[in-house]
């Protein structure tokens, strides 16, 4: 009952989306019309040629010849009818399908991160590519078959009423069993098919996370476990699309079975009418009623066929729709306000936070920043740092307490006037397909070319960027392609710089670079951290030694507060952390 109701939702939500291109479902509906009446009544032009040349007497050759044209232009008709259909079906299939897609995608960008971590990448892009395109196809089928199938049924049976109502009861009494048995085995395959849609985003999952990650793979010999991790996943995989394809194909024989039938019934009992003569029925009559016959029970073949692609498309549609549903983040208050005149003034006031509940992280964090000062966090692995990253720029939303920057609670303000107000560079680099001018000036595309190259040189990008074959026009794939860690993190450096915020980001920014440009660069970031408030995170302690304020955290806490020498001399858990660098 639970599953009949979820796939009663899902279509409701499928003929949502078809409501926009309803002039277009119209026309397709003409169109089957058209092309259904001009089939049916080919066959009655059929029998009466075949009556005239069976008459007794002289052939009336004009009489037929006239009949012929007719039917060429029945055939004419015809092609024309099924090709605007079809163009009817697809402009609505993919126009639907573009719409799907554009709202799925749409709907990541405002899914709160929390969501996405929690998440395969590969699980949703299954969702949003192979998902989409299984519904795309099953859609498509269903335009293209169901409305003229339907049609043909109804059709074929006004036709055959109005030729003879005996045998056309035959036909009506037999139907019953053909739809029981499409509908009975349709019931049994939503769930299969369901099945094989999630196990193929999971295999599309563990193919996305061992390319993204080969090199590792390779290098700690992984690759026969990876192998077996696919062959189970495939294996499942196998067993879920055979079972979905089995029983979904039995629709097929099972209605052919009946139709096999019905054809039968109307053969015996239309040969026994023309038999026994007195105008029952004539020899064209029965041609033209064993054609109706088999036009009648061929789109029962093809509505099982429908009906199970069907059940694939909702099954795939209901996990696209289940993501599209996903709450999205916290909407922007009714009175916002866009920050500006950014200073510098940041304030955290008792700020507690934890990914789940079960798991307490930063409790009661508090902290005062004044403009240009260079805040420090420091701390073992896991006691919180990026986390208080992703609080000061709202990736997250605190559980209790506040972040304020220049007085206003962040949660009061746009998030894109916060983090325009931001520059930050990540240990995990970033840059999208294109030309190294156009990683650049991301967040500047107004830039000047004196402007870009300046920030080039600063970040000591500009002379790598010069040997590359195009310049600054050189395009780079998906995630910076051929450049090496050390460049692409140049090149994100070059990207903050090139914008300049009040406020700046660096977490473990210089962790994939040498030795030698590390220095170079931390000369930059002093000339670009001079009166702008600045977050850094750093695992060694020798990058931060001339931060305004280093925090020590330790399982949420600040556990130490101060500057170097301050710190040092305190003896404690800083002091620890600091020589421990040197611990031979």
């Amino acid at each position: 009952m639970e599953k009949k109701k979820s796939q009663l939702q899902t279509l409701k939500k499928v003929l949502r989306y078809i409501k926009s291109y309803r002039i277009f479902l119209l026309l397709s509906l003409f169109f089957a019309v058209v092309t259904v009446v001009s089939t049916l009544y080919f066959p009655v032009l059929t029998g009466q040629v075949i009556d005239h040349i069976l008459a007794p007497g002289q052939v009336e050759f004009s009489v037929i010849l006239g009949l012929i044209w007719k039917m060429a232009v029945i055939i004419v008709l015809t092609a024309f009818a099924q090709w605007f259909m079809n163009v009817c079906n697809n402009k609505i299939t993919y126009e639907v399908v573009q719409d799907v897609r554009r709202e799925a995608f749409a709907k990541i960008e405002i899914l709160p991160l929390k969501f996405i971590d929690a998440h395969s990448h590969g699980e949703l892009v299954s969702r949003v590519i192979a998902d989409v395109d299984q519904f795309a196809d099953g859609l498509l089928m269903g335009f293209s078959q169901l409305f003229t199938g339907v049609i043909t049924i109804l059709g074929t049976l006004l036709f055959m009423l109005s030729i003879n109502v005996r045998i056309t009861l035959v036909v009506v009494l037999v139907t019953p069993v053909s739809l029981f048995v499409a509908g009975f085995i349709a019931r049994r395959t939503f769930s299969m098919f369901m099945l094989q849609s999630t196990t193929r985003g999971e295999q599309t999952s563990l193919i996305n996370e061992m390319i993204e990650n080969q090199k590792v793979v390779q290098a700690f010999s992984k690759e026969q476990d990876v192998l077996e991790r696919f062959d189970e996943i495939n294996g499942r995989l196998e067993k879920a699309s055979l079972r979905a394809t089995f029983f979904s194909s039995l629709t097929n024989p099972g209605t052919r079975f009946v139709n096999s039938l019905v054809y039968t019934g109307v053969a015996l009992v239309g040969a026994f009418l023309a038999m026994a003569g007195r105008g029952a029925l004539t020899v064209g009559q029965l041609s033209c009623f064993l054609s109706y016959a088999n036009q009648y029970t061929k789109p029962f073949n093809e509505i099982s066929g429908v009906v199970t692609e069907l059940q694939n498309a909702l099954a795939c549609a209901e996990r696209i729709f289940s993501l599209i549903a996903e709450e999205p983040q916290a909407p922007e208050p009714e009175h916002v306000q866009t920050l500006s005149d950014v200073k510098g003034n940041v304030d955290l006031e008792h700020v507690y936070f934890s990914y789940s509940k079960d798991k307490k992280l930063i409790e009661d964090f508090n902290l005062k920043v004044e403009p240009g000062q260079r805040v420090a966090i420091v701390g073992p692995t896991g006691c919180g740092k990026t986390t208080v990253i992703n609080l000061l720029m709202r990736f997250y939303d605190v559980d209790g307490g506040s972040i304020k920057v220049e007085g206003e609670d962040i949660r009061t303000v746009t998030r894109k006037s916060l983090r325009e107000s931001y520059g930050m560079v990540l240990q995990e680099t970033w840059l999208k397909a294109g030309t190294i001018r156009e990683n650049l000036v991301m967040g500047k595309p107004d830039a000047t070319e004196e402007e870009i190259l300046a920030a080039a040189k600063a970040a000591h990008a500009h002379s790598f960027i010069k040997r590359l074959p195009d310049g600054y026009d050189t395009v780079i794939g998906e995630e910076g392609g051929s450049l090496s860690v050390g460049q692409k993190q140049l090149l994100c450096i070059a990207r903050v710089m090139l914008c300049l915020p009040p406020m700046l980001i660096l977490d473990e920014a210089t962790s994939s670079i040498d030795t030698r440009t590390e220095m170079k660069i931390q000369n930059a970031f002093a000339r670009m951290m001079e009166g702008r408030t600045s977050f850094i995170v750093a695992h060694r302690l020798s990058t931060i030694q001339e931060a305004d304020i280093i925090l020590v955290m330790k399982d949420g806490h600040i556990l130490e507060q101060g500057n170097h020498e301050e710190l040092l001399k305190q003896g404690g858990f800083y002091y620890e952390l600091y020589n421990s660098q040197f611990a031979v």
